[in-house]
């Protein structure tokens, strides 16, 4: 491969990652605002779970929307605009006294937060050919891991520093624009030099015809449903890990946010790996390797669940774990897009995935929330966490019973 070329492969990936990087501080900040939120406005969790529904009902009918969009239009202008309008959405939260319009204005930047994740994908399957695939998006989601260490490390540094809840809102997303501009200034959509698809397709295919064939395409439709369930366990963990080791006498115990502190990091060593092992160890057998993660990962929940809280180390320990294995998976649902779809449907397939995904975390969320209101114990999320893991293997496992499917003859266009 001809120097010059494999620079610029790496370049989009990593200005792609740069941007990424900065984006959950518009979005995995809610659950550290969650507490000084409630008490501030006197709502209960309850509230504060159907806050975080709005958002990622948000997300998920964006995600339906701009994935096809990022396989008609430009990514690298999708992408930051995208992350301007959800700058600008955080900050008029920070401003807000109703319950009512936070939750509208959430419900919006979980749309913005839409236009970043498939046409960056969308960008990367561009650049990156299948034999590489599998670690480019694995790079890609270790970079939307590492984004949530960035928003944990950020919100801990400043609740330890005495600021408000509305200040989580503010500060971190200045960063967000740094990183927009840059990728605007750099990313370019697609190389001159075009890189082969890994199936064959049709070029004139409508909006329509599109989601036709992803619908179509039972194999992909259940690995969705996997992808469905491990959101759910996800942002179990992303949103509630922190009312959970808040606790009611968190300054007294300053140490319990650091353990929080290791869930996003196990979340990106797990996606750099698992996208990795999937092109070597796994054999590119993406299924193989998303089960073996759930299963690991709800064994893991049940061990935080019956591990004390006041063991630091063990619960430090666990957190990393958690995070690893829960999030790694992700790396390989990514790829199933293009190895099940084509590559002219990467953005279709992954926003369709990343939006039913979406749509299960969301309501996910004011369940949990009722659960901790109704039992008065934050610790039983990680038993329903276990269980969403455990029906993500079974689902993605069951995706090995389904037969292949033609995918030039699903597409047609019109």
């Amino acid at each position: 491969m001809d120097k010059g070329f494999r620079g610029q492969q790496w370049k989009m990936l990593l200005i792609t990652m740069f941007c990424y990087l900065f984006f959950y501080t518009g979005r995995h900040n809610f659950g550290w605002a969650a507490k000084g939120m409630a008490a501030d406005l006197a709502i209960p969790f309850t509230t504060i779970g159907w806050i975080s529904f709005s958002m990622l009902i948000g997300y998920s009918i964006g995600q339906l929307i701009n994935g096809s969009l990022a396989d008609r239009f430009s990514a690298r202008l999708m992408v930051t605009v995208g992350a301007y309008l959800s700058i600008l959405a955080n900050i008029a939260i920070s401003f807000s006294n109703s319950a009512i319009m936070i939750m509208v204005l959430w419900a919006l930047n979980g749309y913005f937060q839409s236009m970043a994740w498939a046409p960056g994908a969308k960008l990367i399957n561009n650049w990156w050919n299948e034999q590489e695939r599998g670690k480019a998006f694995g790079f890609y989601t270790m970079a939307a891991g590492l984004s949530s260490v960035v928003t944990y490390l950020l919100s801990i540094i400043l609740l330890q520093q005495g600021y408000e809840w509305r200040m989580l809102f503010r500060l971190p997303v200045l960063l967000l624009l740094i990183s927009a501009t840059a990728f605007l200034i750099i990313a370019r959509d697609k190389p001159k030099v075009k890189i082969a698809p890994s199936a064959p397709v049709k070029a004139s295919v409508s909006w329509i015809g599109q989601y036709r064939a992803v619908l179509r395409n039972r194999k992909f439709m259940v690995a969705s449903l996997g992808f469905g369930f491990e959101s759910m366990a996800r942002y179990g963990l992303i949103l509630w890990v922190p009312v959970h080791y808040l606790g009611n006498n968190w300054k007294d115990n300053p140490g319990n946010l650091w353990v929080t502190f290791l869930l996003p990091v196990g979340m990106a060593a797990g996606a750099l790996t698992f996208g990795m092992l999937s092109d070597s160890l796994f054999k590119k057998d993406r299924i193989k390797a998303i089960s073996f993660g759930m299963l690991v990962s709800a064994v893991i929940a049940v061990l935080i669940y019956i591990s004390p809280v006041h063991n630091l180390l063990l619960g430090g320990g666990l957190m990393l774990l958690a995070g690893f294995f829960v999030y790694g998976p992700q790396a390989c649902f990514w790829p199933l897009s293009p190895d099940l779809l084509g590559s002219s449907l990467t953005g279709t397939g992954i926003g369709f995935m990343n939006m039913t995904g979406y749509l299960f975390a969301a309501f996910g969320e004011p369940l949990l929330g009722y659960a901790i209101d109704a039992t008065g114990n934050t610790n039983s999320i990680f038993i329903v966490v276990a269980i969403l893991c455990l029906l993500s293997a079974v689902s993605v496992g069951a995706v090995r019973l389904i037969p292949s499917l033609n995918v030039e003859k699903v597409i047609t266009p019109g």
